[in-house]
């Protein structure tokens, strides 16, 4: 009777048993990918969002022809929020030509310079802008460079010009007179899909990132962003700060209005001025100067309710928005 072990082949006919494979084996060689490669690999995955370190545009001596303007953009670092008693310790000035359609040109001019302040730099201010008592010891803002860049500028553009306008004009006479273009204002940016203003988001969204508050950095920044901000049809978001730049406003102070109107003066968008800044003492609002009509309309109907009612008006221009 043959034992159930029998029905098993023995260890050594196991052994003599070769496999063949229809092909050989072989191992995948490593793909060499730059950078960017690797960068686009990952973004085309959809789980991966790749930000590139913002690389600052070339200084040239011959700009192209076609970009007769020129602009520039500042950005300070300052001791504080109030111009009237804080100081600049930093402005960065980027100049560049464009066109009366909007498209940027060339970077012709970069500035960059510290200043020590009267009083040490306060901790906070340290730790927002990295600026030092030690970095600025010494230091001195030539204001005959910057006056190279600023003078033949049509355009000055900061982000927040109603901060960047008031400083700059009380540390130095030659940005008084000049036209300024308020890059968080005067652009649509919730239209373009970012979900801020402030320089950090829209940077990042627009796909970079960038050593952010030093005044050279900002200005570089925001230059990229200007020229990159539009589609295939849309305008740049340069060409639309131009654009509404160039547009007449209207300030409307309404002066004397009844107490008990001002949560419908609020609701509508008026801001309170104590009178302290030279502005009336009133609530106030700016406008486009189209919307004049409508807005008279409303305060003579449902604030005043008088027809005669007149209240102060100012017609404002790129040359004197932002004032302090």
């Amino acid at each position: 009777m043959a034992s159930q072990l029998d029905m098993f082949p023995s260890p050594r006919e196991v052994d003599d048993v070769v496999v063949k494979l229809r092909r050989p084996l072989r191992l995948r060689e490593p793909r060499h990918l730059d950078d960017e490669s690797m960068a686009r690999l990952l973004e085309e995955s959809g789980s991966y969002r790749v930000l590139r370190k913002l690389v600052a545009r070339q200084i040239v001596d011959k700009p192209r022809p076609g970009f007769p303007r020129h602009g520039v953009i500042v950005d300070t670092e300052t001791t504080g929020l109030d111009h009237s008693k804080d100081e600049i310790i930093e402005i960065g000035a980027v100049a560049f030509t464009f066109n009366d359609e909007g498209h940027i040109g060339d970077v012709t001019g970069v500035y960059g310079g510290l200043q020590q302040p009267t009083a040490s730099i306060h901790p906070d201010i340290t730790r927002l802008t990295g600026i030092t008592d030690e970095m600025v010891a010494g230091q001195m803002i030539d204001v005959g460079l910057l006056r190279a860049l600023v003078d033949p500028a049509d355009l000055v553009i900061a982000h927040n010009a109603g901060f960047d306008r008031p400083f700059c004009e009380a540390f130095s006479s030659l940005f008084s007179g000049k036209a300024w273009a308020c890059s968080v204002k005067e652009v649509d940016w919730s239209a373009r899909g970012f979900e801020g203003t402030k320089l950090g988001y829209l940077i990042g969204q627009s796909g970079y990132f960038h050593d952010g508050h030093r005044a050279v950095d900002d200005c570089f920044a925001l230059l990229e962003v200007l020229a990159g901000a539009g589609g295939a049809t849309e305008p740049s978001a340069f060409a639309e700060l131009l654009e509404t730049s160039q547009r007449s406003r209207v300030r409307i102070y309404a002066e004397h209005s009844p107490f008990d109107m001002k949560d419908h003066l609020k609701a509508r968008g008026y801001r309170w001025s104590d009178g302290s800044d030279g502005r009336p003492k009133s609530w106030w609002t700016e406008i486009d100067e189209g919307e004049l009509a409508t807005e008279l309309a409303f305060l003579r109907s449902e604030i005043y309710r008088w027809e005669e009612a007149d209240p102060p008006i100012k017609r404002l221009t790129a040359f004197d928005r932002y004032k302090a």
